[in-house]
C-alpha cells in the first residue's frame, strides 16, 4: 500500500447551494469552484446537511451519526471524551491534522479534548487584540441601539484590517508549504463566511451582478408555514425593510460566497505549489444554509427546513489514480456521508458504526445513486430548556435585548415555535412530521420556493403517508448505535467469589491476575478448576 491521500477540508459556514455559477446564479461569482467542478471533482445538487444550525450539524459530519442517536441536537452538547471524529481517528491512523480554531465541534471546557483531535490548531494572532476583538470580527455580537433593523446583521461594505478568515488561510497555507512531519496530512479549514454579519469587503461585492439575482420569497407569498417563521418574523420586527434593501443584502451574502471561492483557489495553489494537489482528496462543503431574505428573515433557524437552509455545497475531488466523473451530480446525498467517503478515500476504517455512506460511486459515475431519501431534523421537547440558546448561554431563557440573536432567541423559548420536527425528501416532495401536528407537504418540482405548504389537500395522503412510513423505518433503523466494546456483566470481586472455590490456595494471585486482565467468568472457572485438577494429581 503506497502513502495515504491528503485530505483537505474547506468548510465555510452558512452556505447556501445556490450561491455558486455551476448551480445555476447568473450573480454569483464563483470561478474557482464553478471550474472544479466542471473539470476534476464531483458537486452534488442534492446534499442536504442533518441539522440546519452550526453545533449539531458539524457533530453530525464529523461522525456519521444522525443528531438524535446522542443528543447533538443544540448548540451546547459537543463531542464529548467518548466520541470520535474524523479527525481523532485519522490522527490515530497515522495522519498530521490541521485545524484552525473553528471549532463547533468538540466540548471546550473539557482540558485538553479539542487539541486531541488534532496534531496542531491554529488560534490566530491576537498582537493586535481590539482590532480583532471588534463586534464586525466577532459575528456582530452587539449592535448600536440607534439602529432602525438591529437584528437584520446587515452591516454592508466594510474594508476588514485584519481578517480572521484570511489569517486561518494564511495559516493553512504556511502549513502546506512547510509540512511539519512527514505524514498525510488532514487539513480542516472552517470559515466564518459567509455567516452573518452580512459584511464585505469592496473588491467582493464588485463581482456579483445584482441585475441578475433572482428575487427572494417574500413571506406574504406563502401560505402555512411553520410558526417558527411566523414567530421569527415577528420578533426580527423587518415588516418595512425595502425590497431594495433586501436585494442588498442578497448581494453582499453573494459577494461573501465570493470571498470564500477566492480562498478556496489560494488553498489550491497552495497545495498545487508544494506539489500534493493531486495527491489530495479535497471536499468543500458548509454546515447549512441562510435565508438570506427568503421569507422575510435572515439568518437561520433550528428547526426550519427549507432548501435555503438545509441544502448545501458538497463538492469533492478524490486523488490521482481515482476514478472521477467531473460536473453536478443528481444523488441525494446527506452531510454524514462526508464522513464515510474522506474515511474511504483515507484507507482508514471507522472506529465506531455510523450511518454514512461512500459517495466513490457517485463520484466514479455520476448517474449512480446511494440513497433514496434525505432527512433533517431539529427542535426540541417543551421541557428541554437545555436545548434553547437562552438558557444553555446562562441567560435564564431572557436574553439581552441588545444582543444581535436576541430575536431569535426570543423565538426559541416559545416552546410550540421550538417544536420537534423532522424532514424527509425524496428528490421531488419534502415532508416535515412535527409533534404538534403542524405538518407541512411541499412538491418542490411544483414550488421549488416551497411557498405553499399542500399538506391539507387529501389527494396528497397517498404520499405523506408514504413517507412518513419511510420516516419511522429511518428513526428504526438509527435510533441508536452499540458500541463495539464488551462489558462484563459481573464484577470482579463476584468472579473471584465463585472461582475461590475452585482454586488451590498457591494459585490464588494467579487467577486473580487473570480477572483483573479481564477473564470472562466462562474462562475463569474452568481456568481455576484445570489447576485444581493439575494439584490433585501431584497428589
Amino acid at each position: 500500500m503506497g502513502r495515504k491521500p491528503n485530505i483537505i477540508i474547506i468548510n465555510p459556514d452558512e452556505m447556501r447551494w445556490d450561491t455558486m455559477g455551476h448551480m445555476g446564479n447568473e450573480a454569483a461569482y464563483t470561478p474557482h469552484l464553478d471550474r472544479f467542478a466542471r473539470t476534476e471533482a464531483v458537486s452534488f445538487e442534492n446534499a442536504y446537511c442533518q441539522n440546519p444550525v452550526c453545533v449539531p450539524s458539524r457533530c453530525s459530519f464529523s461522525t456519521g451519526l444522525y443528531p438524535h442517536v446522542r443528543g447533538h441536537r443544540t448548540m451546547a452538547h459537543l463531542l464529548h471524551e467518548d466520541e470520535t471524529s474524523l479527525f481523532q481517528e485519522l490522527k490515530n491512523a497515522g495522519y498530521y491534522v490541521w485545524m484552525n480554531s473553528r471549532n463547533d465541534l468538540v466540548a471546550g471546557q473539557i482540558e485538553g479534548l479539542v487539541e486531541s483531535h488534532a496534531d496542531e490548531i491554529y488560534y490566530y494572532d491576537v498582537s493586535k487584540p481590539a482590532e480583532l476583538m471588534s463586534p464586525e470580527m466577532l459575528g456582530g455580537m452587539s449592535h448600536q441601539k440607534e439602529e432602525k433593523y438591529p437584528y437584520s446583521h446587515f452591516k454592508g461594505v466594510k474594508e476588514i484590517d485584519k481578517d480572521k478568515d484570511m489569517q486561518d488561510t494564511g495559516a493553512a497555507i504556511e502549513r502546506i508549504l512547510h509540512p511539519v512531519e512527514d505524514k498525510p496530512l488532514c487539513l480542516f479549514l472552517g470559515l466564518v463566511n459567509p455567516h452573518p454579519p452580512y459584511m464585505v469587503e469592496q473588491k467582493y461585492y464588485d463581482k456579483i451582478q445584482k441585475s441578475k439575482m433572482k428575487p427572494r420569497v417574500k413571506l406574504e407569498e406563502t401560505k402555512g408555514k411553520s410558526k417558527m417563521i411566523e414567530t421569527l418574523h415577528h420578533y426580527v420586527g423587518m415588516d418595512d425593510f425595502a425590497e431594495e434593501a433586501w436585494q442588498e443584502l442578497r448581494a453582499i451574502y453573494l459577494a461573501q460566497c465570493a470571498k470564500v471561492d477566492d480562498i478556496f483557489g489560494k488553498i489550491c495553489d497552495a497545495l498545487k505549489e508544494a506539489g500534493i494537489y493531486d495527491d489530495s482528496a479535497i471536499f468543500v462543503l458548509s454546515d447549512h444554509g441562510d435565508f438570506a431574505g427568503d421569507f422575510g428573515l435572515p439568518e437561520k433557524a433550528q428547526n426550519s427546513f427549507e432548501d435555503c437552509l438545509t441544502k448545501v455545497p458538497l463538492l469533492i475531488k478524490p486523488p490521482k489514480d481515482e476514478k472521477v466523473d467531473p460536473g453536478n451530480a443528481q444523488s441525494i446525498v446527506e452531510l454524514v456521508d462526508f464522513y464515510a467517503t474522506a474515511m474511504d478515500y483515507a484507507q482508514v476504517e471507522p472506529t465506531h458504526d455510523h450511518f454514512g455512506i461512500s459517495l466513490r460511486k457517485v463520484i466514479e459515475n455520476r448517474e449512480n445513486k446511494v440513497r433514496d431519501y434525505a432527512f433533517c431534523e431539529g427542535g426540541r421537547l417543551a421541557h428541554e430548556f437545555q436545548c434553547d440558546e437562552c438558557h444553555s448561554e446562562g441567560q435564564g431563557g431572557h436574553p439581552k435585548k441588545e444582543g444581535d440573536y436576541w430575536a431569535k432567541k426570543m423565538a426559541q423559548s416559545d416552546p410550540e415555535a421550538h417544536e420537534k420536527g423532522t424532514m424527509i425528501f425524496d428528490g421531488r416532495y419534502k415532508y416535515v412530521e412535527r409533534l404538534s401536528g403542524r405538518n407541512e407537504f411541499y412538491d418542490l418540482e411544483a414550488d421549488p420556493g416551497e411557498r405553499f405548504n399542500i399538506y391539507e389537500d387529501n389527494k396528497n395522503s397517498d404520499m405523506v403517508q408514504s413517507l412518513k412510513t419511510a420516516m419511522l423505518k429511518w428513526y428504526q433503523a438509527t435510533c441508536d448505535i452499540v458500541p463495539r466494546t464488551f462489558d462484563s456483566r459481573f464484577a470482579k470481586e463476584y468472579i473471584w467469589g465463585i472461582a475461590r472455590s475452585f482454586c488451590p490456595p498457591q494459585h490464588e494471585e494467579l487467577v486473580k491476575e487473570q480477572i483483573r486482565k479481564g477473564m470472562p467468568i466462562g474462562q475463569v472457572i474452568p481456568y481455576a478448576v484445570g489447576l485444581l485438577m493439575k494439584e490433585n494429581k501431584k497428589k
